[in-house]
């Protein structure tokens, strides 16, 4: 997790490990420094961090010549960052400072924007997400293991690079730093983190570059296909609080089945259609297990969603819900217990291109679109009292858009009475709207309830959406 960054390659790239480092680096305003976290082998104190990140803030030196937009050559294509990494990056100044980067625990982003959540404005949770995903395309390390970014108001978020490691790992370090933040270290009475300050701490360490025109021209071709992509991406994120895994369990319902048969629904009335699914399942019961895929719409999820939409009769529709729910429930322990399909499938799709083998249906398999991409990020509600403070609620994290032309949804599951939803797709396809879905995903999960329990009152026409004082 710490000392880690995706080195690029020419034929591909590697996830490069080092021994434990004592600072971290820091962007802000197109500078970037060296940040050392220890002082006579302890800790700096929470108090002596704010300070140090104070004198970085104070800092009046502009940016070298083409370090500010420096952080685009790892948001575009990636073997041109591979050969300039070489070309301009192997020796000097600029190595010494790459390695500074590369080699930090982690990296810190000081955007001087505002961002974040505002009761008055809905819009504000859509904005706050597509900054964390990509900010400007250049204000973020994105080989790094995983970026924390702290904006001008004092919200925060975090940005993980998806190589090393899947979104479970980062979720609960998060919720670890927010936890702990909130409830541990506290603040004092003027706002200022708590501790001792040691007067001889030095000054952070401002990094050095010596960038030639030609590595400059690199960087603006990188920023502009990684804002092209950047300005593409449509995302809607929800809390979804009619109700949650609370009343879903009253009706002998795994809440996961249940969300997916949700989006399944949402997803044939907004397209009118079915697609290949896929849900990411974890196989960490293996050793250096990653994911493997639940192929969500099923031959019984469709006989459902055509029944219910066809009007046929609602003990019928009941019916085939719950043998839905209970093919996606054997779907999934197979997939976690390393009995799923598809990781078997990529794997024989590999060795046949090692062994120079064709095989027309491997081909065919591994060229499927997955136009509904879906994940449940875990959230550790334990650490939270939401019931006290729901204002430190989490709405969870997201990625991309997966395909051209569908959806990418990630959703937690928040304690017994929230659901909440990241919902992306791309702009420059007609036929998808992230808003759009998302009203439909709602529709789709109160008519589910509806069916399951028939005497169910109405619900809310309006989500509220308590502001979050920390984080996406």
């Amino acid at each position: 997790m710490f000392d880690t960054c995706r080195i690029p390659g020419t034929l591909t790239d590697t996830v490069q490990h080092w021994q434990d480092s004592d600072y971290i680096a820091v962007y802000h305003r197109g500078r970037y420094f060296r940040l050392r976290v220890y002082q006579a082998g302890r800790l700096l104190s929470p108090r002596e961090l704010e300070f140090q990140i104070q004198r970085i803030l104070d800092d009046p030196s502009p940016p070298s010549k083409g370090e500010a937009k420096l952080g685009a050559l790892t948001a575009g294509d990636r073997i041109p960052w591979a050969k300039a990494r070489v070309k301009y990056f192997s020796s000097g100044v600029n190595k010494r400072s790459l390695d500074c980067i590369e080699k930090a625990s982690f990296f810190v982003s000081l955007d001087d924007d505002d961002d974040g959540v505002t009761a008055d404005d809905p819009a504000s949770l859509d904005s706050y997400a597509k900054s964390l995903l990509h900010g400007k395309c250049y204000d973020r390390w994105f080989d790094k293991s995983f970026t924390i970014i702290y904006f001008k108001n004092g919200k925060m978020g975090i940005n993980a690079e998806h190589s090393w490691a899947d979104a479970p790992v980062v979720s609960h370090l998060w919720q670890h730093v927010l936890s702990t933040d909130c409830f541990q270290l506290g603040y004092n009475a003027e706002g200022h983190c708590k501790g001792e300050v040691d007067s001889s701490l030095p000054q952070p360490q401002k990094l050095n570059w010596e960038i030639p025109p030609e590595c400059e021209e690199q960087i603006s071709q990188s920023l502009a296909v990684a804002q092209a992509l950047a300005s593409d991406v449509d995302l809607h994120v929800f809390s979804f609080q009619d109700f949650g895994k609370g009343k879903v369990k009253k009706c002998r319902v795994s809440p996961d089945a249940f969300i997916q048969m949700a989006l399944q629904l949402a997803y044939y009335r907004d397209q009118r259609r079915f697609c290949l699914t896929y849900e990411a399942s974890m196989t960490r019961l293996f050793r250096e297990g990653r994911t493997e895929t639940v192929r969500s719409c099923s031959n019984e999820s469709s006989a459902f969603i055509r029944a219910l939409e066809g009007g046929e009769a609602a003990h019928v529709c009941r019916r085939l819900f719950h043998e839905a729910a209970e093919k996606h429930q054997h779907l999934y322990r197979l997939a976690m217990t390393g009995a799923g399909i598809d990781r078997h499938l990529f794997c024989l799709y590999v060795m046949s291109k090692y062994l120079g083998v064709e095989s027309p249906f491997l081909k065919e398999v591994q060229s499927e679109p997955w136009r509904l991409s879906t994940s449940q990020s875990p959230m550790h509600v334990e650490m939270f009292d939401l019931v006290n403070h729901p204002e430190y609620v989490s709405c969870g994290g997201g990625f991309g858009p997966v395909a051209d032309d569908g959806y990418g949804v990630s959703y937690s599951v928040l304690g017994e009475n929230i659901l909440s939803f990241n919902i992306a797709c791309k702009l420059s396809c007609t036929d998808t709207s992230a808003h759009a879905f998302g009203a439909q995903i709602r529709k789709a999960l109160r008519d589910l309830l509806q069916l399951l329990i028939p005497n169910q009152t109405e619900f809310k026409t309006e989500e509220k959406r308590p502001e979050a004082k920390k984080d996406l």
